[in-house]
């Protein structure tokens, strides 16, 4: 079901169907990939894949971001075009504030989506343990939240566990910072209902496992270097060809590691389709403990990254530079 490389783009009014496996449970998105420089927006929309193991929370929210450059008259730009003269708004879940009520010592699982289509956004729970639990649909070791902020690069997702404490009427602000300046953009309010249980819940435990690899060899990897924020070799969605050669070739079972250079003058953001990734650590010794399929890269750093090529197929490797008028450009990759 991989778009533009194993299937062709779907005509206006047309319909399609097809099977798709669900591998892992996790937060996804499901975003158009030739929305740009239309005569409106195209937005995104969430794809929750549940386990079935049970997790230890009381509320399950979803918690779509969305940037929105609106015209004098009202209407919206669409991300790869010119937002001059234009006003820069968010919403949570399609409002402009956003708030969830919950009885004391509640759990809440609160899923952070990105669905902006450019901006690098911080969202921060003022005030309250925000315990990062999965990020990019994948579970992490636990982890507190420094200074309860997430960051979320376009596309990218974090699920946190957060507990409603204190007495009736207490309220967290929920704040996003798009890089100049943060703002409330909603709250959790401990509602006036009976306490759900006498103290909150002890701290979680990792969330169940979706059998990912264990350890990656990164000795026996195949490397490749992929350079970013330049449009060589790279094309725009719309002039996709699935006969142009291939980013690099793996073979199913072999780990990869691929060297990002960001060469562009702002923040550019990688997204890879088809799989998960490490984020290695500077001396490419180890990795972080969590995994990714959207990184953001700052000017002039270069960042590796590393995957074991599990699954054979065609997939699609995804740019985008922090700039509202840039395009999406795409390559490809092949696991055989």
């Amino acid at each position: 079901a991989e778009p533009l490389a194993s299937r062709a783009p779907l005509a206006a009014g047309a319909k399609d169907s097809f099977q798709l496996p669900l591998r892992h449970a996790g937060t996804f998105l499901c975003e158009p990939l030739l929305g740009d420089g239309g005569m409106a927006p195209t937005r995104p929309r969430p794809l929750i894949v549940t386990g079935t193991s049970p997790v230890a929370v009381d509320r399950d929210e979803v918690l779509l971001i969305e940037e929105w450059r609106l015209r004098s008259d009202g209407t919206a730009i669409p991300a790869g075009g010119d937002p001059k003269d234009s006003t820069q708004i968010h919403t949570i879940n399609g409002k402009t504030s956003y708030d969830i009520s919950a009885p004391a010592n509640t759990r809440l699982r609160l899923r952070f989506i990105n669905g902006g289509p450019r901006s690098v956004l911080a969202v921060k729970l003022e005030s309250l343990d925000v315990r990062v639990m999965a990020i990019d649909g994948q579970p992490a070791e636990p982890f507190p939240a420094r200074n309860g902020a997430l960051v979320l690069a376009p596309g990218s997702r974090t699920d946190v566990f957060v507990d409603a404490v204190g007495p009736a009427g207490t309220s967290f602000a929920i704040l996003l910072h798009d890089g100049k300046q943060a703002r409330p953009v909603g709250k959790l309010v401990v509602s006036s209902e009976p306490p759900v249980r006498a103290a909150p819940f002890p701290p979680a435990p990792p969330l169940p496992g979706n059998d990912m690899p264990a350890a990656l060899d990164l000795k026996s990897a195949a490397r490749f270097d992929l350079a970013l924020g330049t449009p060589t070799d790279w094309s725009r969605p719309a002039e996709f060809k699935p006969s142009a050669a291939p980013a690099f070739q793996a073979k199913t079972g072999r780990p990869v590691v691929l060297t990002l250079t960001n060469h562009g003058a702002i923040a550019s953001v990688f997204h890879l389709h088809g799989h998960h990734f490490r984020l290695l650590d500077r001396l490419d010794d180890g990795w972080k403990p969590f995994w990714l399929d959207t990184l953001a890269v700052e000017p002039g750093q270069t960042q590796r990254i590393a995957f074991l090529a599990e699954y054979p197929g065609r997939y699609l490797i995804e740019q985008v530079a922090t700039d509202w008028a840039a395009p999406r450009l795409v390559r490809w990759y092949s696991v055989q």
